[in-house]
């Protein structure tokens, strides 16, 4: 980070880091933001940028756990190899002896029979940097550290960075009630992108819980940040922290919208989670345009126009009530839903057989560390086929 303004006009390698499954969905996610050339890997993509686009980029994306900027890689032969190159880094110039920090990510190699011991390394190295310079050191805090280093070994290769987000972005600030199993907002937003939902037909979802899709949705139809109410990010507080630039970044993003390009409606059985849904939706501006009723899914007001369903409804281990109520969700979409597109995200493979639908997508992702399918089904009047999903 040295030299101008911390090495701000440096190019930097930045990984993105996601959930399982959407990592082509992320990729469409920058490329819409004018970033060409994106390169896939497991459970990321990594992109070159500057600070800038770190700063942007922690705000503006949707479907991303957390942003990482790369310090250094190298190649190891042993664990002492680890601290030797670690120990070359100059900690100093990235944050301050006062800070809290944690050193976490993932470890593949069999270097170490203990893949918590590089970790330790890692924190070491970083401990006796500040020791040796100021004759003091900084306190590490697991749970919540002002700063946040990543290290990824593969086999003998190294990478090590700095989290610039901390918390993961999923954390997005804005929901103050949720349910028992809420689906989480950065596989919410990525579902919505990778469902093809157009940000102009009627968003429904008649299973919205704490609202969660609905808000996604709309934010993304919107154009306002999904992480706009997020007050917290790692980067500010590293050395070079740049205020004058966030400030520009935040505020020539979207905050405030007077309309929505289409009709939301959620629906749930549980009156209380209406009420959570709405308490979430109060945080925002489009909040009193997205319709809210406390109904079953079938007995929600029939539109006479293409509607767009993208759901997660109830999955639990009782599985012979996870086929009644897949079956009575299959027969509402054959006969009450006239033209449109039914997205589910569920774990219960017999209650999308229940539904008796062909579907037309397919796609494995997770909901938390729960192993989940993503499907699509094309719903036209008269022209649905009642096969196994």
């Amino acid at each position: 980070m040295n030299g101008n303004k911390n090495g701000f006009d440096k190019e930097l390698t930045i990984t993105l880091k996601c959930f399982f499954g959407f990592e082509e969905t992320l990729k469409e996610e920058l490329v819409e933001y004018g970033y060409k050339e994106v390169e896939i890997l497991n459970r990321a993509v990594q992109i070159k940028g500057k600070w800038k686009d770190v700063y942007f980029l922690n705000l503006h994306s949707r479907c991303s756990i957390a942003i990482l900027v790369e310090i250094t890689s190298f190649r190891i032969k042993s664990e002492n190899d680890l601290y030797n190159r670690a120990s070359k880094i100059k900690w100093s110039e990235y944050f301050d002896v006062k800070k809290t920090f944690a050193v976490k990510g993932a470890i593949y190699s069999d270097l170490f029979t203990n893949t918590h011991y590089p970790y330790l390394l890692v924190k070491d190295a970083i401990v006796d940097h500040f020791r040796d310079l100021t004759g003091d050191r900084p306190d590490i805090e697991i749970k919540r550290p002002q700063v946040l280093i990543d290290l990824y070994i593969s086999n003998t290769e190294v990478t090590i960075s700095v989290n610039t987000s901390g918390n993961p972005l999923f954390q997005r600030g804005y929901r103050n009630a949720s349910g028992e199993a809420p689906i989480n907002e950065v596989v919410a937003a990525s579902l919505i992108r990778m469902s093809g939902w157009d940000r102009k037909t009627t968003l429904l979802d008649p299973f919205c819980g704490s609202g969660t899709l609905l808000i996604e949705g709309a934010l993304l139809a919107s154009g306002i940040p999904s992480n706009i109410e997020r007050q917290h990010y790692a980067f500010k507080n590293f050395k070079n922290y740049d205020q004058k630039l966030w400030d520009e970044i935040y505020d020539n993003a979207t905050r405030i919208v007077r309309e929505l390009p289409c009709r939301f409606i959620g629906s749930d059985i549980s009156d209380e989670m209406v009420l959570k849904s709405r308490r979430n939706l109060r945080e925002f501006s489009f909040g009193r345009f997205i319709e809210i009723s406390g109904k079953p899914f079938n007995e929600v007001e029939k539109i006479d126009e293409p509607l767009f369903i993208i759901s997660n409804p109830p999955y639990g281990q009782r599985l012979e009530l996870d086929e009644e109520l897949y079956s009575e969700i299959g027969t509402w979409l054959k006969h009450e839903i006239k033209e449109g597109t039914a997205c589910i995200i569920s774990s219960s493979e017999e209650g999308f057989k229940s539904i008796g639908l062909k579907h037309s997508k397919k796609v494995k992702v997770y909901n938390g560390n729960l192993d989940c399918s993503f499907r699509s089904y094309e719903l036209f009047e008269g022209k649905r086929k009642d096969t196994i999903s």
